[in-house]
């Protein structure tokens, strides 16, 4: 599933050494070929968790890294040239279909694929310093304070503004767009998906001040995901609001998701129930699981499911490329509508 998710000095020796033969290599395969920020608007200082981080001009070689980023800079013109990978959707060596469609619609060379099979846990520094970028994104994942300082060694990293995997979807835009210099650019494409929620909203008049919880199974517990889950948040601007069971229940500290036992599942009140699973299998096996029937939208058939990896990573959350994947953000709408007006 995906949960989302002081360097030694001999490091520091290895990524100085390879930053330096990177540099020699010069320009890879991947250049990026996208329309460039002008240079109008630089410096722009960016804060985060762990500082700050000033771009001095525009950048011409980007990489991203974590969950959103790299829509977010496509969807404003710019196509990085090392993008992190997603083994848990769509397998090693292999982009999003999204991104990937948009890659081959604009006739770019596909980016470098950057190695993380352990959800962030470790960082491919080498493979950044290959891609040789003159900044990382990566408002939306899970670096820590020495990833941030490692990564910073090879070139400005713009990083999350509060905390690991919260950032909300509109701020991954907005962020990804002010540090390429393309503010402008980012809120006409919030503006677009805005306007595309809302519609969903009135469409929907039904959803208003419906309560509701997002889970997946754990077996033996259920990880219940928080408000603080872009995820979860975004399924609020249709008028939806997340149960208060979900809140008066969390033990997660500020996190994005935690951790509810089954002898306690009786007390996750709502509405109705989203459940995301990897496969359409374990979707059924959710709704016939005699545990489960403790949640009370379960036991009452109150149940929107999202399942198969792709479609669960297109609205987990969705990018500024996904929301209109069609498996995706309108399934789930169309889901939540069936629950919610049964």
């Amino acid at each position: 599933m995906r949960l989302r998710r002081p360097l030694i000095a001999a490091a520091g020796a290895a990524i100085v050494a390879l930053a330096l033969s990177a540099c020699a290599a010069g320009d890879t395969a991947s250049e990026n070929e996208s329309a460039a920020a002008s240079g109008e608007g630089f410096p722009i200082t960016i804060e985060h968790a762990f500082g700050e981080t000033v771009v001095e001009q525009a950048p011409e070689r980007v990489a991203t890294w974590g969950w959103g980023s790299t829509e977010a800079a496509i969807a404003v013109g710019v196509y990085p040239v090392a993008v992190a990978e997603q083994p848990w959707t769509v397998g090693p060596d292999a982009l999003l279909p999204w991104v990937e469609a948009a890659y081959d619609d604009a006739g770019i060379e596909h980016p470098a694929i950057l190695s993380d099979d352990e959800g962030g846990a470790t960082v491919p520094y080498e493979e950044f310093i290959a891609a040789d970028p003159d900044l990382i994104i990566a408002p939306y994942s899970g670096l820590t304070e020495e990833q941030y300082d490692t990564l910073s060694e090879i070139a400005p990293v713009v990083a999350y503004p509060e905390a690991a995997w919260t950032t909300p979807w509109d701020d991954t835009i907005r962020i990804t767009a002010k540090a390429l210099g393309l503010e402008a650019e980012g809120e006409a494409v919030l503006d677009g998906i805005t306007d595309s929620l809302a519609a969903d909203a009135a469409a929907n008049p039904a959803f208003a001040g419906k309560t509701f919880a997002g889970v997946w199974d754990g077996d033996g517990f259920v990880y219940v995901y928080t408000d603080a889950d872009p995820r979860i948040a975004v399924l609020t601007e249709l008028g939806l609001e997340v149960a208060p069971s979900v809140s008066a229940l969390d033990t997660s500290d500020g996190g994005f998701y935690y951790e509810l036992s089954y002898e306690k599942l009786d007390q996750l009140d709502a509405d109705f129930i989203v459940s995301y699973h990897n496969s359409k299998e374990e979707a059924d096996a959710f709704l016939a699981k005699p545990e489960l029937q403790a949640i009370p939208a379960v036991a009452a058939g109150k149940v929107a499911q999202v399942y198969d990896p792709v479609t669960v990573s297109s609205v987990s959350p969705p990018t500024a490329l996904s929301f209109d994947w069609k498996t995706g953000m309108p399934a789930l709408v169309a889901a939540i509508a069936g629950v919610v007006t049964d």
